[in-house]
């Protein structure tokens, strides 16, 4: 859910020129706005008047993320087994629910086991599989990065105060990313990883780190009631999850030579594009505050 940190010298990469306006950052803001405010407000609204809702929601997020994902590998040549991921992500989200941690363990490991399975006989037991290994990594892979990771926010609707630990979870990251998008724009000189991401500065993870702790800090105080100090340690590990978590997609769209998953989300790109530093995140926000809190 994070965006490129604005660095002064301009957008570089492999970023195309586009007929539509952008901002310094390289996107084009006004869309991306109306986008994102449209999208957090449901998301509000689910939270407050229905949490539950949120499961359904992140049910069809992550099958239309993992549908982008799959697509776009196997137009690199990567052959993903779509079909056990489409079902095998639905049934760690769904199992979630009311098996909790049990149950997405059992989806996951028994999804996997399909997968080795899917990818063995998908030529045929007279033909010997191609790049089976490669495939079959990547599978896995695709698999503990979305359905997995994105199942641990099902984990938390459920837990005691889920409604407002999955606010802390968007508000830190939203903190993270206005934080790190204001002063990239604003202040950016040093290119964190150029290699990866061009237009993520140093400057900017500065601003993502206080807005993000800051943001952390009020959650676990007012939204949590509790301990402040536990929003301290958050702020600043979920903001180098998320950073890490949207380098890891860039890296990932830089191998296959695109710029975005998708083209859903006008201003954004696909589910995908952004969900890249809510899934790690998720994570992190559900071991922190189940270890703090339990």
């Amino acid at each position: 859910m994070s965006a490129d940190d604005g660095v002064a010298n301009g957008p570089a990469g492999t970023d195309a020129a586009a007929p539509e306006k952008k901002s310094r950052a390289g996107r084009n803001l006004p869309a991306a706005l109306a986008v994102g405010c449209s999208l957090g407000g449901a998301l509000i609204v689910i939270l407050i008047f229905a949490p539950k809702v949120l499961i359904g929601v992140i049910a069809v997020a992550i099958a239309i993320a993992s549908w982008e994902v799959t697509k776009r590998l196997r137009q690199a040549g990567i052959q993903v087994a779509i079909v056990p991921v489409l079902l095998g992500g639905q049934a760690m989200v769904w199992t979630a629910w009311p098996w909790h941690v049990t149950g997405l363990l059992v989806s996951f490991v028994a999804t996997v086991l399909v997968c080795m399975i899917w990818k063995l006989l998908a030529q045929g037991l007279n033909s010997a599989p191609v790049n089976y290994l490669r495939d079959l990594a990547v599978t896995v892979l695709v698999l503990a990065w979305l359905p997995l990771l994105i199942s641990f926010g099902v984990l938390m609707v459920n837990q005691d105060q889920g409604a407002d630990r999955v606010f802390t979870l968007i508000i830190v990251v939203v903190c993270s990313d206005v934080g790190g998008y204001a002063a990239g724009v604003l202040f950016g000189r040093h290119p964190m990883a150029p290699a990866i991401s061009p237009k993520k500065s140093w400057e900017g993870m500065a601003g993502s780190l206080v807005v993000g702790t800051v943001g952390a800090v009020l959650c676990v105080t007012f939204l949590l009631d509790t301990h402040p100090w536990i929003g301290a340690v958050l702020g600043p590990v979920l903001v180098v999850c998320a950073t890490l978590g949207d380098l890891v997609e860039s890296q990932v769209k830089r191998d296959m030579g695109i710029k975005d998953m998708g083209s859903l989300l006008p201003g954004h790109g696909g589910i995908m594009d952004r969900l890249d530093s809510l899934l790690p995140s998720a994570f992190v926000v559900w071991a922190i505050l189940t270890a703090a809190l339990s």
